[in-house]
């Protein structure tokens, strides 16, 4: 069985993103519940909410995957910036509990040259504090990858780990794995060999359990580039050959894929998702 969907617009009233998704050809999706480019966010009415809810319930697709907005930075040695930023991942988890959607996905951020130790202290903290702060609510919190940028967190899974090991409600949160971080940040995903080693230490440190979402881009950069610049799927360095691998690992099959990929000339989001269908074999 192949869960496979995009990114899918909330314009105009979030309920609308069901049908775009529908649209594509998605078996699952993934959302920004508001303006993903700034800190202040419109509460969510109650409308509003029960259109999604019945939308999505009459669709049948899931399971849905929320992500948090570009400003946040849960690593930043900036005071003013890390309370912001926590403020806004304790928001979205109670707007994910009120709208139903089971997962968030959350960058880690980058320490700005504080140092690795103390970025990962700092997402640990957020992370704790969030959790803390929204109550329970039936969402997981999913730290995703990063590229290996310059001072970023989480480019590798034994920082994964690290930040894992130091989170007070483990059951609340786990992974979301993207191909084009991993592939920019040294794990070569083109072999079965890379891809098993890949999985295989991310089983070893974190458990694959805790894997509950896949972020399925290609990669412009080449391995180790620390480019994160996503690309078709099969199109760019990864290539078909290492979606094939990815796509048929055992720790991968059944797990929400979810493509962040471009529009343009070449090929859309439903170009996408049936790629991503064929490489699987479904």
């Amino acid at each position: 069985m192949v869960l496979v969907g995009c990114h899918v617009s909330i314009a105009g009233s979030i309920d609308l993103a069901i049908q775009r998704a529908i649209d594509a050809g998605c078996d699952t999706f993934q959302i920004f519940s508001r303006n993903p480019r700034g800190w202040k966010a419109k509460d969510l009415d109650p409308a509003s909410i029960d259109a999604f809810r019945a939308a999505l319930s009459a669709s049948g697709i899931g399971p849905v995957v929320d992500h948090m907005p570009y400003l946040p930075n849960l690593a930043s040695p900036d005071d003013a910036i890390y309370e912001k930023s926590v403020e806004a991942l304790t928001g979205e988890l109670r707007r994910c509990s009120l709208l139903g959607i089971p997962y968030l996905v959350t960058h880690l951020g980058h320490h700005r040259g504080s140092g690795a130790d103390e970025g990962r202290e700092r997402v640990i903290a957020a992370v704790n504090r969030a959790l803390a702060d929204a109550g329970e609510s039936g969402v997981m919190l999913l730290l995703e990858n990063t590229a290996g940028e310059k001072n970023s967190v989480g480019s590798t899974i034994a920082d994964l780990a690290r930040i894992l090991d130091g989170i007070d409600a483990d059951g609340r949160v786990g992974v979301c794995f993207d191909t084009c971080h991993a592939f920019a940040a040294g794990y070569d995903l083109r072999t079965a060999e890379g891809v098993g080693a890949a999985f295989g230490e991310l089983d070893d440190l974190i458990g694959l359990s805790r894997l509950r979402v896949v972020h399925v881009n290609d990669c412009k950069g080449e391995l180790g580039s620390g480019l994160d610049r996503h690309e078709h799927i099969g199109l760019g360095s990864i290539g078909e050959a290492g979606f094939r691998h990815v796509f048929r690992h055992p720790g991968v099959r059944g797990l929400p894929l979810i493509c962040e990929t471009p529009v343009d000339g070449r090929r859309n989001d439903a170009g996408n998702i049936a790629k991503v269908r064929e490489l699987a074999g479904a």
